[in-house]
């Protein structure tokens, strides 16, 4: 394919041959395996960092949680919830880490999410933030989890291909760090496999896991956040939720 040089000859390059922007008259749409394209009108809301590149008139604006009881909610648990919300008219491009990126239409349903993977929702979808149960004074360890529900359309951003599991068969555990995303009726709990003898060895590195079981699925990434990576969470969540005090 050919395409306009800044002199105006055409350049001849491969990299113009399946690049440009995806011709889709659907709202979302996936550009590529690892990002997607949101046709602007109604208002999206999206993790701030994941916008890529848009076209338009389209604004940015930092989304406050919407009540102290969320507030309250962000700044105990560390779960880090930092949208903006997206508006004008135009086209916007969201991804995150390269990971493959999947749409989901809830149809007046709720998918419980890891909000590392959360790229953007439409901002008609209600979420909320949910202890797991059984995480006790784990708190600050990514045991909670974001809840979108509503009528509309979610994306993730999933490192290394999923594995999708079905829980109403027999208990699914699932390390936490690896846990996408699942349907919001299931109640994980939490099961510690920590004991004495593995402690004093410097344990396994596998003690805590997320069980599922009964009708419903979840989605596993093929990659395990860092401990790192948390901890930079945490300050970004600090930080949202004192722009969330004073905005």
């Amino acid at each position: 394919m050919d395409a306009a040089g800044d002199d105006g000859p055409l350049m001849k390059s491969s990299l113009f041959e399946s690049t440009q922007p995806v011709n889709d008259e659907r709202r979302w749409a996936k550009q590529n395996a690892h990002s997607v394209r949101v046709g602007l009108g109604p208002d999206v809301l999206a993790v701030k960092g994941t916008m890529t590149s848009f076209r338009g008139n389209v604004n940015f604006h930092h989304e406050k949680s919407g009540s102290m009881a969320k507030l309250a909610k962000k700044i105990v648990t560390s779960e880090d919830v930092s949208l903006m919300r997206v508006s004008g008219q135009g086209e916007v491009w969201f991804a995150q880490e390269a990971g493959y990126v999947f749409t989901l239409d809830l149809e007046n349903e709720g998918i419980s999410l890891n909000v590392r993977n959360l790229l953007a929702f439409d901002a008609t979808l209600t979420w909320d933030i949910n202890r797991i149960k059984g995480a006790g004074i784990m708190a600050g360890n990514g045991l909670f989890n974001t809840t979108v529900t509503g009528a509309g359309t979610v994306a993730v951003s999933v490192i290394g291909r999923p594995l999708v599991l079905d829980c109403s068969q027999a208990p699914v555990a699932v390390d936490p760090n690896s846990a996408v995303a699942w349907s919001s009726h299931l109640a994980p709990t939490i099961n510690n496999s920590m004991n004495m003898s593995s402690m004093l060895r410097g344990g396994s590195g596998e003690a805590v896991q997320y069980v599922f079981h009964g009708p419903g699925f979840v989605v596993i990434q093929a990659y395990e956040w860092t401990r790192l990576q948390q901890a930079e969470q945490k300050g970004k969540s600090a930080l949202g939720s004192a722009l969330d005090l004073f905005s």
